[in-house]
């Protein structure tokens, strides 16, 4: 099953161990169940400390359980968790052997202190890479608190109870049964949803701060580069982010990045928060921003107010807006409905789920063909539609395409309703722009592929604003408020590519020390 490089690395950081662990196996006769025993063969033979049982009675077969020597699992995957699950066991093992967490003592205190029993299901596919996040974090509340139970279900392999659940999108994550939630999740954001009363005590907790020199609003690669920037001017510096690594974390490979040849979105997200770390910035994680308030002359000092969801308002001598961008919606009949349902905009964490069935694109530039060209291998037909007379893929792509024989292209198609069931979409319907006739197709999914838009509806009022909701900034970052600066995805800035964000990151945050310097002097 693991080949000898898996194999020697594994052996190393089985040596991490400190208690010994056991792996107990619910198995059949299936060819699953050959595989999985094979693995766990494989993982028990690497280490003294690894001991491996086959007698195991969990519900779903094939799957095993990891514990300490002596205790029951608390830890479960139903499935094989290789591909991007393959990291999440390696934790599992480690952490479930005493090897500690890497999460802050107040998370992992929080974690320690939920009183309760919280039994979590997440199905997930092989080859999602947000659903790696949710497995982990829960995995390590699982080793941390008796009270929880964490299972990972590979969709694919147990396929009639994601039927039966009617799960369209992953990762879907039930707590005691009962849907909790979708979609990437931290432990903090995990956390923040058991804890109700966590969200009060934070923002009173961020309410007292000191006012910052420069406030970073967004996570991303061109948060991440402001705030090092700054950092490293030796002023107080912070970043205030709903999920720090902001889109990055939702893309899959990376392969323009000058001088790193190839990474994953997840795996630079990662990189970019552990450098920020390095320098004394107070990251603010899992808020969002809600109001500016610019600084005005004898008022509050002049400071600029950032007020938050939570409640909590930051205030700081100057401003840099780095808020990124979302995936652009439809905004037609029946998308909200059947999000998750059916609905998707993620091909490569969702695709595994519309295995075998009918499903749609909707776009016809290169994320929209790439993603057609990736479910043609996993689905039974692919419909492209293109608002457009042409396809704006580069030609190479375009060429792949047509050569696939179960993926069908509509032009000047434009999408008017999604149809479902109530509970599912069972089709669209769509404008023939060159005939002006409605056609309905029937499908199971539809991948919506057009674009992003800028994450700016709570500035308007406050900055000036493109007609397409962006920032507008001069060559120096500076927006239409002294003292705010903005970089990114979200301005007007041409090119949206992580290098050019990461750029003009730096570029606001330099800015921003200049205004600081010719204004006032650094605290």
């Amino acid at each position: 099953m693991l080949d000898a490089n898996i194999k020697a690395q594994l052996k190393a950081y089985l040596e991490k161990l400190v208690h010994p662990i056991e792996l107990v196996a619910s198995l059949d006769d299936s060819p699953k169940s050959g595989e999985m025993r094979e693995l766990l063969t494989d993982i028990a033979s690497l280490s003294g400390q690894v001991s491996l049982r086959e007698d195991g009675n969990y519900p779903r077969r094939p799957s095993f359980g990891i514990a300490r020597q002596g205790q029951a699992p608390r830890i479960h995957f139903a499935g094989l968790p290789m591909g991007h699950e393959f990291t999440s066991l390696i934790l599992a093992l480690l952490q479930t052997g005493g090897h500690p967490p890497k999460l802050e003592a107040d998370v992992i205190e929080q974690i320690k202190s939920l009183e309760g029993k919280f039994s979590f299901e997440t199905f997930i596919s092989l080859s999602c890479h947000n659903c790696p996040d949710v497995v982990q974090a829960l995995n390590t509340m699982a080793v941390l608190n008796p009270g929880f139970e964490a299972v990972m279900i590979d969709g694919a392999l147990f396929q009639q109870e994601v039927e039966a659940r009617q799960i369209m999108g992953v990762p879907a994550v039930y707590l005691n049964g009962e849907l909790f939630g979708q979609g990437r999740m931290s432990a903090e954001e995990i956390l923040a949803k058991l804890d109700i009363g966590a969200s009060a005590r934070e923002a009173a907790k961020l309410g007292q701060k000191e006012a910052f020199d420069v406030l970073v609003i967004g996570g991303g690669p061109a948060g991440a580069a402001a705030a090092i920037y700054a950092a490293r001017k030796g002023i107080r510096t912070g970043v205030v982010a709903e999920r720090f690594g902001g889109q990055v974390l939702d893309t899959l490979g990376i392969e323009n990045f000058i001088s790193v040849k190839e990474t994953e979105g997840p795996k630079l997200a990662q990189a970019l928060e552990q450098h920020v770390r390095e320098y004394p910035v107070d990251i603010i994680n899992l808020q969002q921003a809600t109001r500016l308030v610019p600084g005005e002359p004898g008022e509050n000092g002049g400071l600029t107010q950032v007020h938050l969801a939570s409640g909590a308002v930051l205030k700081s001598k100057t401003v840099i807006l780095v808020t990124g961008a979302r995936w652009r919606e439809m905004n037609v009949p029946g998308e909200a409905e059947y999000r998750t349902k059916g609905v998707a905009y993620c091909p490569h964490c969702d695709g595994p789920l519309f295995k075998g069935k009918r499903v749609a694109v909707i776009g016809g530039g290169n994320s929209g063909v790439e993603a057609a060209i990736d479910l043609a291998g996993v689905v039974a037909q692919v419909t492209l539609l293109e608002f457009g007379s042409e396809l704006r893929a580069d030609a190479i792509l375009q060429k792949k395409l047509y050569s696939l024989p179960n993926v069908t292209v509509i032009k000047e198609a434009q999408t008017t309703e999604v149809n479902g069931d109530g509970q599912k979409v069972t089709g669209l319907t769509y404008l023939d722009r060159s005939s002006n006739e409605r056609h309905q197709i029937e499908l199971e999914g539809i991948f919506v592929q057009i674009g992003l838009l800028p994450n700016t509806d709570w500035l308007k009022g406050c900055v000036e604003l493109s007609r397409q909701g962006e920032i507008v900034v001069d060559a120096r970052g500076q927006t239409s408020v002294p003292g705010v600066f903005a970089a990114g995805d979200c301005t007007t800035v041409p090119y949206k590519q992580i290098i050019i964000a990461m750029g003009e990151g730096a570029k606001a945050s330099l800015s921003a020390f200049d205004h600081l310097i010719r204004t006032s002097a650094p605290a």
